[in-house]
């Protein structure tokens, strides 16, 4: 592989697309989310060569969308926020949605 090729696999891969378990779509920088998830690292970083990594689409069948939402906006605020000096605002998390985002949590290890 030459460098150009290198050069344009990262730009066609520097988004994944994940997939709730009703078929929305959110996308997510991908060095966010192997940075913030280890399931999702495992799944585009793998040894084994995971369909996902070749197609940077990572499917979700038992995470409904506004749970994948709210994960997708976490991983964002712990980027955002990680290296921050001032005080880190508080990520709200409705009651309603605590234990559904806690299992989902969880699964991905974020």
């Amino acid at each position: 592989m030459n460098d150009n090729e290198s050069e344009e696999d990262g730009n066609e891969n520097s988004y994944v697309k994940l997939i709730s378990a009703e078929g929305d779509e959110f996308y997510l920088q991908r060095q966010i989310a192997v940075s913030g998830s280890e399931t999702m690292r495992a799944m585009l970083e793998g040894a084994g060569r995971f369909r996902e990594s070749e197609e940077s689409v990572v499917r979700f069948p038992d995470i409904t969308s506004h749970i994948l939402e709210k994960v997708v906006q976490y991983l964002q605020y712990k980027v955002m926020h990680s290296n921050s000096n001032s005080r880190t605002p508080e990520f709200v998390i409705e009651p309603e949605i605590a234990l559904e985002l806690l299992v989902a949590a969880n699964y991905l290890s974020c």
